[in-house]
Order: structure tokens, then C-alpha cells, then sequence
């Protein structure tokens, strides 16, 4: 039998292999306790799965080997989801697209069959709710956006839908989606509702994009009209206020003028009162003037003339 004893480990050795277990429960002290939260994004900091704190941006400190947890969330990029069509890059970047009818058709209020694309975008605005109160985020997001949508087609008639209604769907749409994730605490808030394409089914197709076209030259007739409307009437008003103050001048000329000729009347009247036979004798002789005032060669001859023949030198030379 055969005793073996192992060789004494020297003083050196010790160190050695105390500085390499020190080394590795430093690497992970720092690999558990420090952490870097990226510019887009926030830190939801849990102690023993207890909320405690969200971080900003930047080098960030924590309780090590698991003690402290964080969750980064994304809070400043805008996210996208798509309802009735998939969009896809493949190689070359080239996107692709892929129809998802499941759940793009849908009934609208006058028992028609529509197929609607549309798409939402939103932003989480409280990392701690975002990260907390619902399980199964993106799932809850489809659903409550499909059921809104669902819900407003299902209320209008199919060429409100893919006419004038559009837009009243869209904001309708983004008041009940951020009212109920609100009411679900999910921590996001809804920016936009597009819808994308607004299509009748196939077999009527035709009929329905003539009927829309018709509905858009009616558009565009109206707003044409509109348009003449707003040039015509300042012009027709315009016109009207000049007639107008040329009729007030006129009227105010006129009445001017007879309060002159009355003023002049009234005058003429109290010079008649304190000698009528001179004032009437002005008269006709004011009359005779204004009758005669235009004619040329003309000889006025009293009739009561006793010196000589009252005649006329017809020859031209008196």
C-alpha cells in the first residue's frame, strides 16, 4: 500500500487563487449592478419584484446579483400595428406585402361586406404601467383596435365608409382606443388611426369606384363652386357699396341743390314783397335772358317804338 501526500500549496499559490476568485466576484458584482439605459428609452428599477424607481437615459447603479431588476421600455420611437395587410423587407430591402383578410372584412350598418386596411401608432408614455399591468400587451393592443373599428363600420352605411366618413371613423376610433387603454392602465397613448385601403367586395368592385368617383367630381364641383362663390360675392358687394355712396353723393347733390333753389326762392319772394313791380320787372328780363341767351343774331325790337319802322334789316346789314 502506498501513501501519497499531496504537495504543500506555497504562499504564492494562495494569493494567486485569492485574486482570481476576487477578480470573478467583481466582474459579477459589476455585471449585476451596473447597467445603461439607451437614449430612446427608460428603466423600470424593481427590489425583490417590488417596483422602486424608473431611470432616465445613461450609466445607472443597482443592487447586485439579482437583488435589483431592471426593465428598459422603449418610450420615444413610435410604434406601428397593422390590421388587414402585413408589410415585410426581405433581401434588398425591398418591402413585401401580404393581405390578411381575416381581419379586414368586416359588415358595415347597411348589411354590406367592406374590406378595411387601416393601421395605428402609438407611444408608451408610463414605463411602470407598460411594464406591469397587462400581460399580453401587443395582443390587447390588436384586439381593442379591432373591436373599435369593427364597432364604427358596423354603424355607418358602406359609401359613407369609403366616402365622407373616413375621417370621423379615424377620430372616433383614436378617442375609444385611448380611452380604453386608459381604462386598462396599459401606459400608452394612441397618436394616429389611418385607414389605408376602403375596398367594396370584389364582385361589385367596378360599380362602387365608379359611384366614388362620381362622389369625388361632386366634391370637387362643390368646392369649385364654393370657390366662385367666394370671388363673386366681395365683388357683387363691392359693386353694391360704390352704387350705394354714388347714390347717397347724388342724393346728397340733389337735395343740396333744392334747399339752394328754395333758399333762392324764398329770397326772391321777400324782394317781390317790398317791390313787386321792380322785382317783377328783373324777372322778365332774367326770363328773357335765359330764353334768347343761345341764339345768334337776333334783334328784339319794342313794340311800342314810335321813332322808326318797327321792321327787321333782312339784307344782313343793319
Amino acid at each position: 500500500m502506498l501513501n501519497f501526500t499531496p504537495p504543500k500549496m506555497g504562499k504564492l499559490s494562495r494569493t494567486k487563487v485569492v485574486l482570481i476568485i476576487s477578480g470573478i466576484l467583481l466582474l459579477i458584482v459589476l455585471s449585476t449592478s451596473v447597467f445603461i439605459v439607451d437614449q430612446t428609452e427608460e428603466a423600470v428599477i424593481t427590489r425583490f419584484g417590488k417596483y422602486v424607481d424608473t431611470r432616465d437615459p445613461g450609466l445607472h447603479v443597482k443592487l447586485p446579483f439579482g437583488i435589483d431588476r431592471n426593465y428598459t421600455v422603449n418610450v420615444r420611437t413610435v410604434q406601428t400595428e397593422e390590421f388587414g395587410f402585413r408589410t415585410t423587407t426581405r433581401g434588398g430591402n425591398f418591402p413585401s406585402y401580404s393581405s390578411q383578410t381575416a381581419e379586414s372584412v368586416m359588415l358595415t350598418g347597411d348589411l354590406n361586406i367592406i374590406d378595411v386596411e387601416w393601421i395605428i401608432q402609438y407611444r408608451v408614455v408610463d414605463p411602470k404601467a407598460w411594464t406591469f399591468n397587462v400581460n399580453e400587451k401587443t395582443s390587447t393592443i390588436r384586439d381593442v383596435s379591432r373591436s373599435a373599428i369593427n364597432m364604427l363600420v358596423g354603424d355607418r352605411a358602406i359609401m359613407d365608409i369609403m366616402g365622407i366618413e373616413r375621417s370621423s371613423i379615424e377620430e372616433a376610433g383614436l378617442a375609444f382606443m385611448n380611452e380604453t387603454f386608459r381604462g386598462y392602465g396599459l401606459g400608452i397613448d394612441v397618436i394616429a388611426v389611418k385607414l389605408q385601403n376602403v375596398t367594396p367586395p370584389s364582385g361589385v368592385q367596378e360599380a362602387f369606384e365608379d359611384v366614388n368617383k362620381a362622389m369625388q367630381d361632386l366634391e370637387r364641383l362643390i368646392n369649385e363652386g364654393q370657390q366662385a362663390y367666394n370671388e363673386e360675392i366681395p365683388r357683387a358687394r363691392g359693386e353694391a357699396e360704390r352704387m350705394i355712396q354714388v347714390a347717397r353723393g347724388y342724393a346728397t347733390e340733389r337735395v343740396n341743390r333744392s334747399r339752394g333753389d328754395v333758399a333762392r326762392f324764398n329770397s326772391v319772394y321777400d324782394e317781390y314783397r317790398r317791390s313787386p313791380d321792380v322785382t317783377r320787372q328783373r324777372l322778365y328780363y332774367e326770363m328773357i335772358e335765359e330764353v334768347f341767351k343761345n341764339e345768334k343774331e337776333m334783334v328784339i325790337i319794342d313794340r311800342n317804338l314810335q321813332n322808326f319802322l318797327p321792321l327787321m334789316n333782312l339784307g344782313g346789314n343793319r
